[in-house]
């Protein structure tokens, strides 16, 4: 799970840290990324938020859903908070075209 986690950090790292300096670097930088990838940034912020007192320790991207103009980043993390770890799916729905958040839904489950 620890070597998932930190997969997820460098990944998130790299996300936050890209830079254009030509638009032969733009295709090769896109392509390397997924295109839920900043879904899964949202996610975690907002589950840090939420829980802000527990540790994600798992991280899994479900999929998305579209549902007419909007679409539907699915999640699930794994957290920790003292002697307790949980499930939380997390969807996050979005207009496709313009990707402005229309809602974050947050579900907890013990498995």
């Amino acid at each position: 799970m620890k070597k998932l986690l930190w997969s997820i950090v460098i990944t998130l790292l790299f996300i936050s840290s890209y830079m254009v300096t030509s638009p032969n670097q733009i295709v090769a930088q896109e392509e390397g990324v997924p295109s839920y990838a900043k879904w899964g940034k949202l996610a975690m912020q907002e589950t840090k938020k939420r829980y802000s007192n527990a540790e994600i320790i798992d991280y899994l991207y479900i999929g998305k859903e579209s549902q007419g103009e909007n679409s539907v980043e699915k999640f699930k993390l794994w957290l920790k908070k003292e002697d307790r770890e949980f499930g939380v799916y997390i969807d996050i729905t979005f207009h496709s075209e313009t990707e402005e958040v229309i809602s974050i839904e947050f579900e907890e489950t013990d498995r």
